[in-house]
């Protein structure tokens, strides 16, 4: 038997998120390889580094190590562009935390360059691949419901409180929208597959705010929120099916996420899809309570770090990766085409397509999930 042939990785960015991608890509998947890290900022790069055991590298070292085959770029939105051009310049494999970019310009520009390069890259979100959205999608696949005639995607937060603790959020490509919203339409996406057309609102509601937590040096001082908090759309699938969300940061916490199918023969609730896990549940024609099914995928914890994993098996399986960068710049496309919808007074018609991603072979929920990757 042939042995296994790891792919060699590196992570550029140790922010918060890198701690559970790191954790699960050193220890979960056989896959993967992690070799190197690297941080604009020193102390959170040796952090990682004696977290997890893998080498501080400079991106340069990086780009130049002829062993690394696969890049995790998760910087900054803001500097998504900027790493992501210097990857795949280098000739290298990518995979990106979301969103792919911050403009549809920059981001096409990425998908041309991964094209022209030859290489793999993928995108987050990953959890459309976790235990819910794969199992809801093999229900909505058999035609439990029926025919699929409409969809919706709900999703509150309070943008104030998020500017304190975490400031990203508060800066371009950081709002609502292209944060987590993204985690609502990749869900959507990959079970309905592309869009043709969207129409929407987005605005940044009372963008002059003042830090108010009294333990932070900034206590007190005025600030900017620079990303969008309001979020409202219609959409048309190619394949005729409505769908609508509203994504409002302008509330409270905590979350009460909800996309809900609805079919000629019943409506399918699907759970948090910024999760891997949770109930997926249907009411069917007759019934007047929703009803938990049983689960059919495995990935139900925090399995972030499963894109990465799954591109690395595309690439020594010769196939695609499901995190597709098309199904990524199509996301985006539908997100900041809501923004052009609402600047010009008119639907925004999509410019690009995708092909839906196969589903995640089902029946490993028992024994190594991983083995789900590598057929």
């Amino acid at each position: 038997m042939a042995k296994l042939q790891k792919v060699k990785t590196a992570v550029v960015g140790c922010g918060v998120i890198s701690e559970i991608y790191l954790k699960n890509m050193t220890s979960a998947f056989e896959i993967l390889d992690v070799v190197g890290c690297c941080d604009i900022i020193k102390e959170r790069m040796e952090k990682r580094s004696n977290q997890f055991n893998v080498k501080q590298m400079s991106i340069e070292e990086i780009l130049s190590d002829k062993s690394i085959e696969l890049v995790l770029n998760i910087t900054d939105p803001v500097n998504h562009h900027k790493v992501s051009t210097q990857v795949l310049n280098a000739g290298k494999n990518l995979y990106s935390e979301k969103p792919i970019d911050i403009s549809i310009e920059a981001a096409r520009e990425l998908v041309q360059l991964a094209d022209k390069q030859g290489v793999l890259y993928g995108n987050a979100p990953d959890t459309f691949m976790g235990q819910a959205i794969q199992t809801a999608r093999f229900y909505l696949d058999s035609g439990l419901i029926g025919d699929i005639t409409s969809v919706t995607a709900v999703l509150n937060r309070d943008a104030g409180f998020l500017a304190e603790a975490y400031p990203f959020t508060a800066l371009p490509g950081g709002g609502i929208g292209l944060d987590v919203g993204v985690y609502y339409v990749t869900a959507m996406l990959s079970v309905l597959g592309p869009v043709k057309q969207v129409a929407g609102y987005v605005t940044t509601r009372e963008p002059e705010r003042t830090h108010y937590f009294p333990g932070k040096e900034d206590f007190g001082e005025k600030f900017r929120l620079q990303a969008e908090n309001l979020v409202a759309g219609s959409f048309e699938f190619a394949s005729g099916v409505y769908g609508n969300l509203m994504f409002n940061s302008c509330s409270i916490f905590p979350e009460k996420p909800q996309i809900v199918v609805y079919g000629t023969q019943g409506i399918l609730y699907m759970p948090d899809p910024n999760q891997f896990g949770g109930e997926v549940k249907v009411i069917l024609r007759g019934q007047a309570e929703p009803i938990a099914l049983p689960a059919t995928h495995a990935f139900s914890e925090n399995s972030r770090g499963i894109g990465p994993a799954e591109l690395a098996w595309s690439l020594r399986l010769g196939r695609k990766p499901r995190t597709s960068k098309e199904m990524a710049f199509h996301g985006l496309e539908l997100l900041l085409g809501l923004y052009k919808s609402c600047e010009t007074k008119q639907f925004y018609q999509m410019t690009s397509t995708f092909q839906r991603p196969n589903p995640v072979p089902r029946g490993y929920v028992m024994g190594p999930s991983e083995a789900s990757l590598a057929v």
